[in-house]
């Protein structure tokens, strides 16, 4: 089995804060994760002066500031952005960012030069950002928060058309006419990864649906993962068991720092115990095959039974079902042959408990 890329999602966890940032970055390295992600946007571009919060983040942020006023101080600069690189090189983990705007795509493709884009489910159908994003000719995760089918498809053939890099004026029609083409669904399977979500903050478990990911794998034919929002680890380790390709959750430094995502995330140490479950159940997982391993060639002699003697037998007396019995080691004959020595003569005389031999 592949190896499950790991994201640990800092988001806007820094507070606003360089150092916190910085120390975000640290603690997924220390976890073991393969990337840690941030968000790049610009609030003014991107949220209404009139745009209410969402029930949790009211529930985690005062109640007198707006939700632009809320996001504003969650920007991260580009020199942050730059310090965040460095970072993440010296710790040995890539950098990501989620671009919620066309001009933070422009800055993490030309100047902080991202491997890869992640899409959050609130972009969707957001099709002048997706046709930006394919546009780049990056790789990208797509989370599929709130949507359906038909969505999903509505956002593919967006990312097909610009993927292409079709020079037409875009269209609804176009989009939808391209995604249907073998170079389309093509270009989609080697660069798009579709993340099942669940966009509340925690998630209730009985809304995660991690079988929606067999759906999405079926219908699209693309890799897919899953963005946890869930209490806990136990949902995204359940999520590598069943094939997802890509973890990604939030973490935080501490859940009682003030903002909006906290509560929802995972301290560090939880992070680390996240990663190793899941190094674990990859391991687990192995091959379709079935055989015996090495580490259970030593037991099977002292697992399995032999046939024995259930007592004392004379050389020249027939086997019964009183004087042959099944016990262990299984050193000597299966007990798979016990009717076929039924009515034998022994060889010659056994002591209770030996095991017979031919």
């Amino acid at each position: 089995m592949s190896r499950t890329f790991i994201i640990a999602e800092a988001g806007v966890n820094h507070n606003g804060s360089l150092e916190m940032a910085k120390e975000l970055v640290y603690n997924a390295a220390e976890a073991g994760a393969d990337a840690v992600k941030f968000q790049t946007f610009k609030a003014e571009s991107i949220i209404s002066k009139y745009a209410d919060k969402a029930d949790y983040q009211k529930k985690r942020t005062s109640n007198e500031e707006s939700q632009l006023e809320m996001v504003k101080k969650l920007e991260l600069s580009r020199m942050m952005h730059e310090e965040l690189v460095d970072c993440c090189r010296n710790s040995n983990i890539q950098f990501l960012s989620t671009p919620f705007d066309l001009e933070s795509i422009d800055m993490l493709v030309s100047e902080i030069r991202v491997d890869q884009l992640k899409i959050p489910s609130g972009e969707i159908t957001n099709a002048p950002l997706l046709l930006k994003a394919a546009q780049t000719n990056l790789p990208i995760f797509l989370s599929t928060g709130m949507s359906n089918l038909s969505e999903i498809e509505g956002a593919l053939s967006v990312l097909s058309y610009g993927y292409l890099g079709i020079e037409e004026v875009p269209s609804l029609s176009k989009f939808m006419e391209t995604y249907s083409s073998f170079e389309a669904q093509q270009v989609l399977r080697q660069k798009v990864t579709l993340l099942q979500c669940t966009t509340e903050y925690p998630a209730p478990y009985e809304d995660v649906n991690l079988r929606a990911m067999d759906t999405l794998a079926t219908a699209f034919g693309l890799p897919v993962g899953l963005s946890d929002h869930t209490d806990g680890i136990a949902v995204p380790i359940a999520a590598v068991a069943r094939g997802a390709k890509v973890i990604e959750k939030h973490f935080t430094l501490d859940k009682n720092l003030p903002g909006p995502d906290h509560m929802a995330s995972l301290e560090p140490t939880e992070l680390k115990q996240m990663i190793q479950a899941i190094r674990q159940v990859e391991m687990a997982l192995g091959s379709k095959l079935k055989f015996p391993t090495l580490s259970e060639h030593k037991n099977k002699s002292i697992a399995r039974k032999s046939l024995v003697a259930a007592r004392s037998i004379q050389k020249g007396e027939r086997f019964n079902h009183s004087n042959l019995t099944t016990k262990r080691p299984g050193t000597g004959l299966s007990p798979m042959l016990y009717w076929e020595w039924i009515g034998k003569e022994a060889d010659r005389d056994y002591e209770a408990d030996e095991v017979i031999r031919s």
